[in-house]
């Protein structure tokens, strides 16, 4: 019997968790990533992830009753912010060029907002990161855009890539919730579940 269900399409976060040696079922449902505009940043990737985990919980009560209906579930969103500004996942070559020239040079955060739902118990919580890109050209930027193709990632970058590797400068907080989950804290709040 698996753990928990991992309300997650991601393959970093899959990833993470299995090097945490966690036993997990993964179901999705799509939802609305959308948020208004008076939601504090750092409760932006919360309500986001726990829209996540609610679709989960709902689409599991209905098709499976039993089998699953039972387990926790997690979920999680990370979003990228610039000067107070929540910079989302590039829509298109153009915009993630943009946003990585955007990024260069600059400090920014990586916020990853973590649901958990077990009934009638919630632990909701969000991890911030503070990264700072060194200067890029912008034949740095159109080439990892060329090769990568970071469109399914917030902020149009992947730590655990060569623009990590070779263009972050420094880190502040926990490196894996900028590949998208503080597996750590989500370990810790498994366990109080």
């Amino acid at each position: 019997m698996k753990e928990f269900i991992l309300a997650s399409q991601s393959p970093r976060r899959k990833q993470l968790l299995e090097w945490a040696e966690l036993d997990f079922e993964i179901i999705v449902q799509s939802t609305d990533e959308s948020f208004a505009d008076y939601l504090a940043i750092d409760q932006v990737p919360i309500h986001i992830a726990k829209q996540k985990a609610l679709a989960v919980r709902n689409y599991v009560q209905t098709a499976f009753h039993t089998q699953y209906a039972y387990m926790p579930i997690l979920a999680a969103d990370t979003i990228v912010v610039l000067n107070d500004r929540v910079i989302g996942k590039p829509v298109d070559k153009e915009d993630a060029i943009n946003i990585l020239q955007s990024l260069s040079g600059q400090l920014h955060q990586v916020i990853t907002g973590v649901v958990l739902l077990y009934g009638e118990k919630e632990i909701a919580f969000s991890d911030i990161t503070e990264v700072k890109f060194h200067p890029l050209s912008h034949e740095q930027i159109c080439n990892y855009v060329d090769k990568y193709q970071p469109y399914d990632k917030a902020g149009a970058y992947a730590i655990q890539e060569w623009i990590g590797v070779v263009g972050i400068e420094s880190i502040k907080g926990d490196f894996y919730n900028v590949m998208g989950l503080p597996v750590s804290r989500v370990v810790k709040a498994l366990e109080q579940l």
